[in-house]
C-alpha cells in the first residue's frame, strides 16, 4: 500500500532552519510526483513545492521561492524540504503527498497524503 510519512518538524526560532523528510513506500517512486503542502490553524491548505522523482524536476509556488528547497533521494525513497530563514508565519502542519503522474498537478489530484508534521516558529 502507498504510505507517506513526514517527519522533521519541531520548534525553531525565527531565522532558523529545518529539513523535513517524507519517506515513501508502496509504490514505484519514479512514477509519482511528490508535493509538500502546509496548513496553518484556521487557514486553507497551501501548496509549497513539488518534485518529479524520476528526474528531480521541481516547481515552487511563487510565494515559496527562495527560502524553501525540495529534493529527492531515490535510493531511499525519500523527499526533503529544506526550509531556511523561517518566520512565525511559517508555523503550520506540513504534509507530503503523492500523485500518480509525471507532471506536478493541482492539489486536488494528489491521491495519497501523509499524516503531517508540525512546524512551529517562535518569534
Amino acid at each position: 500500500e502507498v504510505q507517506l510519512q513526514a517527519s522533521g518538524g519541531g520548534l525553531v526560532q525565527a531565522g532558523g532552519s529545518l529539513r523535513l523528510s517524507c519517506a515513501a513506500s508502496g509504490f514505484d517512486f519514479d512514477d509519482y510526483v511528490i508535493g509538500w503542502f502546509r496548513q496553518a490553524p484556521g487557514k486553507e491548505r497551501e501548496g509549497i513545492s513539488c518534485i518529479l522523482s524520476s528526474d528531480g524536476t521541481s516547481h515552487y509556488a511563487d510565494s515559496m521561492k527562495g527560502r524553501f528547497t525540495i529534493s529527492s533521494d531515490k535510493a531511499r525513497n525519500t523527499i526533503y524540504l529544506q526550509m531556511n530563514g523561517l518566520k512565525p508565519e511559517d508555523t503550520a502542519i506540513y504534509y507530503c503527498a503523492a500523485a500518480d503522474g509525471l507532471v506536478c498537478p493541482p492539489a486536488a489530484f494528489y491521491d495519497w497524503w501523509g499524516r503531517g508534521t508540525q512546524v512551529t516558529v517562535s518569534s
